[in-house]
């Protein structure tokens, strides 16, 4: 029974999986975008983002060097560390949480993985404008002008009647005779 075993083993050993994680975490942070798959892309949001947490609970001097030191024992890469302390944490400081997009990319041909994106939210240009102008309200255009010169065109325009009844030509049935 699998009672309470909710991380996901990826085929492998611990000691293996660790190191997978680190080095997918530390290029992530580096380049900000990776492709892998998505069962890998899954298990790096949640080692990566309680990471990216860490860099905001910024309190007093010694928890920088404290939470400095904590982040370096998971990841194991100074350049990484550097990136997060000085590039992403005061980008997402004021994100509540949710710093990762994962974006599903396909089938890999030889053997037929599903592919995936994992980036970080605040580094990606395209999606971050589209929000932004979504957020702003839309510039209202009134076409109540428009309206009423369609209405005035049609008030003026000679209104045909319909002939009467008796003016209608008759139509001989041939059928019937």
């Amino acid at each position: 029974m699998r009672h309470g075993d909710k991380i996901n083993n990826l085929g492998r050993k611990k000691a293996h999986r660790v190191a997978l994680l680190q080095n997918l975490a530390s290029q992530l942070i580096t380049h900000k975008r990776i492709v892998t798959t998505l069962a890998k892309a899954k298990a790096l949001r949640t080692y990566v983002e309680p990471l990216i947490t860490k860099t905001k609970k910024i309190e007093s001097a010694s928890q920088i060097s404290h939470n400095h030191r904590l982040v370096f024992a998971e990841l194991q890469d100074k350049a990484a560390v550097k990136e997060l302390f000085t590039v992403v944490g005061p980008k997402v400081a004021t994100r509540p949480g949710g710093y990762t997009r994962i974006l599903k990319l396909g089938i890999r041909p030889g053997d037929n993985a599903e592919k995936a994106m994992i980036e970080l939210v605040d580094f990606n240009e395209i999606y971050g404008n589209a929000v932004e102008k979504a957020a702003e309200p839309a510039k209202k255009t009134r076409r109540a002008g428009a309206k009423k010169k369609a209405e005035a065109a049609v008030e003026e325009a000679p209104v045909a009647e319909a002939p009467a009844a008796d003016e209608i030509p008759a139509v001989e049935d041939k059928a019937a005779e």
